[in-house]
């Protein structure tokens, strides 16, 4: 290139560089602020002009005034022309469907309420918040009416920011337009850009393992959500989604063009008709990791109250699967589970031909089995069991609205549904379809596969749970335990199916009964390969038969992703605590001041015992008396765990168990 040349270059380029940094100036009179009813969370809103009449729209996040979300886009991408063409309306000429948005008002308010769930991690939740409402307008307003039909081509789209103590939200909302147009959303705008340095807990689907890595170097792949973080600071983050039933599922990809920076991934395109609004964008901060499974109600928050009339059906309670699809087989399922405190038994794949077939029929029996499913139900109820069964969806799919009545004539009470498909919009929308179906039978319904939870049981509580986990099922180590609560966890309850009797185990079994209380499931399956012939009267069988799976309180004390965790949740007068350790053990102290003061507890606990045990599981059972005075000291074997039930002492228990003196278990 030549000399000259190259200085008319530099030259020009020196011009044009003012002009571009005043072109993208932020537009001091669109700056808004939120902050949280405490004043930790800070969200500040902005747009800067990209161009005559364009501006791109901004956000920004500090907690406790420590920066969380740097400068970062909003907006969806939605390309109309085809429904403005049909119409008669001029086209959107504008690059980015959201640079040509004008804000035209801002509206504050505040909410401070309290609710109580069906069922829970906690009798009663709070749902408190500060709101803001941003109003945005494109088009002219000019067009034709004719006969009271509007040609104008007039766009409307709100971005509503809720700023709780527990974490910021926002979702983007169309108010109802009145010239006839279909939305068609290509993808969002929404990004995430965290301060330099700060690391990811990626999982690339949802039964997937996890892996630390930094925010760079991953190519097309995408993580799921939630996606938790940690910040180089110290502060722990989670990105979520809540009340995703009419959407496509979303992901988080790398940004190619900004360092640390995450972007939403849609699965495919959404159509919509206004009024609409799109899945709330969660963001959950905590100083210490277990800040952010303390504070999960907030996914429940953002999703609408009970829609239900009628909840007095819905049961929770502890789940046998039943593999061998046999009438004595089942009768024995049945039986064990009302000798061992379980409310249901579950009938799984197969019963009814093969699932993956699109020609197997779900309203008939297989004929290679002896089963006859309304007189089990009958029996099991004699026992005060319910029954449930599995269907796959491609089942559900052709029969869905012949199945219901029928089934609750059997007399079943759940359907288990299999291998889910979430992630575009008809699936999505046909899945809470069918939840919502299910609940006008008086059937409860628990998901497998790949779908994960946004809060939707909250509005429909038969939804009482769903896998979207790496459970017992693939045999995960502990040290995958210990990452669950802090990412899986946050989002709602997990069929984590726990496989107590397996040969095939990874961890202990005291890791295993102290899994059952961390990992909440209003329909907690504790038994899912075994059989009743596999239990050799273990002692510490004692803990499933107490073993509550709905809680009026519950703290998580301590712990951090990967290494351990030490929960708490208490029903009644009952506190049940359950502690996991990674692949390498720890030594983990339970602190008990959130006994009540001045009560004596008996505490039956249950550790791992080792060589000195006799029973196959190895599991020691010790009772002690406790008060809220003291700190319990554990010696966790590699891969262990540490489950205990605390109940208020009587007198004769008092005199009869000896105190804990500090000693390590």
């Amino acid at each position: 290139m030549n000399v000259n040349r190259m200085k008319k270059r530099i030259l020009l380029l020196l011009l044009v560089i003012p002009a571009l940094i005043k072109a993208q100036d932020v537009m001091t009179e669109t700056r808004q602020e939120l902050t949280s009813p405490d004043g930790a969370y800070r969200f500040t809103f902005y747009q800067r002009a990209v161009g005559e009449d364009n501006a791109q729209m901004y956000y920004t996040l500090t907690y406790k005034n420590r920066p969380v979300i740097e400068e970062s886009k909003l907006g969806v991408l939605i390309e109309n022309q085809l429904f403005e063409s049909a119409l008669g309306i001029p086209n959107d000429t504008c690059h980015f469907w959201c640079e040509n948005l004008k804000l035209t008002g801002t509206e504050h308010q505040k909410t401070d309420e309290r609710w109580k769930p069906v069922y829970g991690e906690r009798a009663e939740v709070r749902d408190c918040y500060n709101e803001m409402t941003l109003k945005f307008k494109k088009g002219e307003g000019k067009g034709n009416r004719d006969g009271g039909y509007d040609k104008r081509k007039n766009y409307f789209m709100n971005i509503i920011v809720r700023a709780y103590n527990e974490g910021v939200t926002f979702r983007y909302h169309f108010p109802e337009m009145t010239n006839g147009l279909f939305l068609h959303i290509v993808g969002e705008q929404t990004s995430f850009t965290m301060p330099e340095g700060t690391m990811a807990y990626y999982e690339r689907w949802a039964q997937g393992p996890y892996e630390l890595r930094p925010l760079e170097g991953w190519g097309k792949e995408e993580s799921e959500r939630p996606l938790t973080l940690k910040l180089p600071d110290g502060l722990s983050v989670a990105l979520l989604e809540a009340e995703m039933v009419d959407y496509v599922r979303g992901k988080f990809r790398l940004s190619a063009e900004k360092p640390s920076t995450l972007e939403t991934s849609l699965y495919s395109s959404v159509d919509i008709i206004s009024p609409y609004s799109t899945p709330w964008r969660v963001i959950m901060v905590g100083e210490r990791p277990v800040d952010l499974i303390n504070n999960n109600d907030l996914v429940l928050n953002l999703n609408p109250a009970c829609k239900l009339a009628d909840t007095s059906w819905i049961k929770p309670g502890k789940v046998f699967r039943s593999g061998d699809l046999k009438q004595d087989r089942v009768k024995a399922a049945i039986d064990f589970a009302a000798e061992r405190g379980i409310q249901y038994v579950h009938m799984d794949a197969g019963w009814y031909g093969p699932e993956m077939k699109m020609s197997s029929d779900a309203t008939t029996v297989s004929s290679d089995k002896d089963l006859d499913i309304p007189a089990l139900c009958k029996y099991a109820e004699s026992k005060g069991i319910g029954l449930m069964v599995y269907v796959n969806q491609r089942a559900l799919v052709q029969q869905l609205d012949i199945l219901l009545p029928l089934y609750k004539k059997w007399g079943l009470k759940g359907i288990k549904f299999g291998f889910v498909q979430i992630g575009n919009q008809r699936w999505s929308t046909w899945l809470h379809d069918a939840v919502r179906k299910c609940g006008e039978y008086n059937l409860m319904v628990d998901i497998h596969d790949e779908y994960r939870p946004t809060g939707f049981s909250r509005t429909y509580p038969n939804l009482l749970t769903q896998e979207g986990i790496r459970g017992n099922e693939e045999f995960p180590d502990a040290t995958h335990n210990t990452i669950l609560p802090f990412t899986r966890m946050i989002n709602g309850a997990a069929d984590y199916t726990i496989c107590y009797f397996d040969k095939r185990l990874k961890n202990t079994h005291a890791h295993q009964l102290a899994a059952s209380l961390i990992f909440y499931s209003p329909l907690q399956t504790i038994f899912w390969y075994d059989r009743p012939s596999f239990y050799q009267g273990e002692p510490e069988i004692e803990w499933f038969e107490n073993l509550q799976t709905v809680f009026d309180d519950t703290k998580v004390l301590e712990g951090a992703p990967g290494k351990c965790i030490t929960m708490a949740r208490r029903k009644g007068n009952d506190w049940f605590v359950g502690a996991l350790t990674n692949n390498e053990g720890s030594a983990q102290s339970v602190n008990l001041s959130f006994l009540d003061k001045g009560k004596t507890y008996l505490a039956r606990i249950y550790t791992d015992g080792g060589d000195k045990m006799k029973t196959r599981t190895q599991v020691k059972c010790t009772r002690l008396l406790v008060d809220s005075s003291q700190i319990m000291q554990f010696a966790l074997k590699p891969g262990g765990g540490v489950a205990m039930q605390l109940v208020p002492a009587t007198d004769q228990e008092i005199e009869e168990y000896k105190k804990y003196r500090g000693q390590v278990l």
